[in-house]
């Protein structure tokens, strides 16, 4: 592969370079015949470019960088129409996907399981999720694993069916045949307890309602 426009030293790239280039071979083979080699790198740097603004803790972020590029270049070959989208998409858009979208994404997993694929993301992502979103989630049998907070991008607004956007104003571009919603809930980090708890159920009863919709428009479909 060829080599990046990544200066050696820049936003800690010099020792993880070797690790990004290896990812971004294993990728380049995944994706043969989907997306180009000079693609796959730029986005698996992009990608950790845009995570290592936010990130606290840089041990593992070549591999979250990874798994999150892998998910940009499988959106990019949907929204291409290279990848067949067996099953709705849906991307969950807040400000800094640490609460809100990704309650609504754990919890559409829950209840949807593998009859739709979700995204989510963040105009402006934080470091980590929140505490207390973890707590109420915890309380409801989810468990976010090895969730974090990610950048919003075209590639992932392309490839959905359905866009949700919660707080985010107008930082999400609008793409003609698809679904998008804007849910007015209160910040997690504004919250005690009882007020996260409170969104939590709230974001249950808008995604139950979204799923009815969405399975009676099969992916595709949704306007």
């Amino acid at each position: 592969m060829n080599a990046g426009p990544w200066p050696h030293g820049q936003d800690g790239l010099s020792s993880a370079d070797a690790v990004l280039r290896r990812a971004a071979e294993r990728l380049a083979h995944q994706f043969t015949g989907l997306v180009g080699e000079e693609t796959v790198e730029r986005v698996v740097f992009e990608s950790y470019t845009a995570l290592a603004r936010t990130a606290t803790v840089t041990a593992h972020l070549p591999a979250m960088a990874e798994k999150f590029a892998r998910d940009r270049l499988t959106a990019l070959a949907q929204s291409r129409g290279l990848v067949d989208k067996p099953v709705p998409e849906i991307l969950y858009v807040c400000v800094q996907n640490s609460g809100r979208s990704q309650m609504a994404a754990a919890i559409t997993r829950q209840l949807a399981g593998d009859t739709v694929h979700v995204r989510s993301a963040g105009s402006q992502p934080a470091a980590g999720l929140l505490p207390g979103v973890l707590t109420v989630l915890e309380e409801a049998g989810i468990d976010l694993g090895e969730e974090f907070p990610k950048p919003l991008t075209d590639d992932v607004v392309r490839a959905a069916d359905a866009v949700i956007t919660m707080g985010c104003g107008d930082a999400c571009p609008i793409y003609p045949g698809k679904r998008y919603l804007d849910w007015q809930l209160a910040d997690p980090a504004d919250l005690d307890m009882e007020g996260i708890r409170a969104v939590r159920d709230e974001i249950q009863a808008h995604v139950e309602h979204l799923l009815a919709e969405l399975h009676a428009h099969p992916a595709g479909t949704a306007t």
